[in-house]
C-alpha cells in the first residue's frame, strides 16, 4: 500500500513540473491557491482540486465542489490550442449549441482582467454532456445542467479556454470564484452580442 502510494505521488509530483503542459506547484494565500499553467496564472479556490484529465487536449482539469441538493461535482476543463483557437464567435456559439434550445437561457458578456480580455458564456438547461471517448461524439441529455465557459486572451501570450459544468446550482455558486481565479470583475462585465 505504501508503495502504492509513493508511486502515485511520484506521478503527480510529475505531472506538475512546469513545461510539460500541466499546472506547477501551487503557492497559497488563505483563500486560493495560486497556479501556473504554461502562461496562465490562476487563483483557484482552495476546495477546488487538481483532478486526472480525461482527455489529451486539457492543459488541467480540476472537481468543484458540489452544491448541497446537487448529485454530483463540477467539473472545470482548462485547455490552449495555439491561434485563437478557433475564433471568440464560433466558440461561444458552440457552447451555446452544446444545450438543448427547449428551455435554454444564455447570458454572453465581455470583461477585462488588467490588460487581458476575455469572454464568458453562461449556459443553463439541458446539456447534451459527452458520453464515452471524444472521438465518438456521442452526448447524453442532462437535464438542470449549466455551463461557464470562459476564453481568455493573454496578452502576446494566447488564448486558454476555461468551460466550467455541472448541476446548475453547483456552477452558479462559482460565478464570481472562475472571474476572480483569472482577476476579472463580474460587476464590470459588458453584454456581448454574437
Amino acid at each position: 500500500m505504501k508503495f502504492q502510494v509513493a508511486i502515485a505521488a511520484a506521478i503527480a509530483a510529475t505531472l506538475l513540473v512546469p513545461g510539460r503542459g500541466g499546472a506547477e506547484e501551487p503557492k497559497k494565500d488563505s483563500k486560493t491557491t495560486a497556479v501556473t499553467i504554461k502562461d496562465l496564472v490562476l487563483h483557484v479556490p482552495e476546495d477546488w482540486k487538481l483532478a486526472k484529465n480525461t482527455s489529451s487536449m486539457r492543459l488541467a482539469t480540476y472537481t468543484v465542489p458540489a452544491a448541497k441538493g446537487d448529485p454530483e461535482d463540477g467539473e472545470l476543463a482548462i485547455s490552449s490550442f495555439g491561434g485563437d483557437g478557433g475564433g471568440i464567435a464560433p466558440n461561444l456559439s458552440r457552447w451555446v449549441g452544446q444545450f438543448s434550445g427547449d428551455g435554454r437561457t444564455a447570458k454572453i458578456v465581455k470583461g477585462s482582467a488588467g490588460e487581458n480580455d476575455y469572454y464568458v458564456a453562461d449556459i443553463a438547461g439541458t446539456y447534451n454532456k459527452p458520453d464515452g471517448p471524444p472521438f465518438l461524439r456521442k452526448t447524453k441529455p442532462t437535464p438542470g445542467y449549466r455551463m461557464i465557459g470562459m476564453i481568455l486572451i493573454l496578452k502576446g501570450k494566447g488564448v486558454y479556454f476555461l468551460k466550467l459544468t455541472g448541476p446548475d446550482k453547483t456552477v452558479a455558486a462559482q460565478r464570481k470564484a472562475i472571474r476572480t481565479a483569472i482577476g476579472g470583475d463580474i460587476e464590470a462585465e459588458q453584454d456581448y452580442e454574437l
